[in-house]
């Protein structure tokens, strides 16, 4: 079977499940900071939040950047992708932040506002449609 379409399989797939957790943790935050502190709800939402981070959003961004720079091998680097990978890394960035977000959630130190949380939901989204339309198009600037 030929390897570059397998790293592409994994690149894809990795990449759904990592945007599906970037379009839902910012939700569960939404949702979360209107909790009151130490309530079952607010102390469900922090499993939940966990566990989507540590089982599928960290895993699925290892996966994005190994199967990436394997992939990147194949290709060489072009200037579309280099503005991808620097949005990807701005994700990335957008990642570490939300799990800083949830530790504050954690020890229940969020001063952050459900309006707040709304508008970085839309984040990953805009970064998405860049990303997509980079990668479809391939522009030579």
């Amino acid at each position: 079977m030929n390897t570059y379409l397998i790293f592409k399989a994994i690149h894809i797939i990795s990449v759904i499940t990592w945007m599906a957790a970037l379009f839902y943790l910012p939700r569960l935050f939404v949702y979360h900071s209107t909790k009151e502190i130490g309530s079952d709800a607010s102390e469900t939402f922090k499993v939940m939040e966990s566990k989507l981070l540590k089982i599928i959003a960290n895993p699925s961004l290892i996966l994005v950047w190994i199967s990436g720079l394997a992939l990147l091998s194949y290709k060489g680097l072009e200037i579309w992708l280099v503005l991808k990978m620097f949005l990807v890394m701005g994700m990335t960035l957008f990642h570490f932040y939300l799990n800083f977000l949830r530790v504050s959630f954690e020890a229940d130190s969020n001063t952050k506002s459900e309006k707040f949380f709304r508008v970085i939901n839309e984040i990953p989204t805009i970064l998405l449609l860049i990303i997509v339309i980079l990668v479809v198009f391939q522009p030579r600037f």
